[in-house]
């Protein structure tokens, strides 16, 4: 199957709906992009949100620890 797409202004392109329904790809979907030997090779692909921790975030995770470590040793204390 082979089709001609458009790039707009914008370097936009859209891809064919029988495209996508091969792929499974829906609104919001994400591809990869790959230049290749025959020209451009597009793959379905899936995104994972990251966070990159502040100093701030790391000392609640700190406190959070020490709090449930504390529990667990009264816990054990009392059994």
């Amino acid at each position: 199957m082979s089709s001609t797409i458009h790039i707009n202004k914008r370097g936009n392109l859209t891809l064919p709906m029988p495209f996508r329904k091969m792929l499974g790809l829906e609104k919001g979907g994400v591809v990869m992009a790959e230049p290749s030997e025959q020209g451009v090779l597009l793959k379905p692909a899936v995104e994972f949100p990251i966070e990159i921790y502040s100093d701030s975030r790391v000392a609640e995770f700190d406190a959070a620890d020490a709090a449930l470590e504390n529990h667990l040793a009264r816990k054990r204390r009392n059994r």
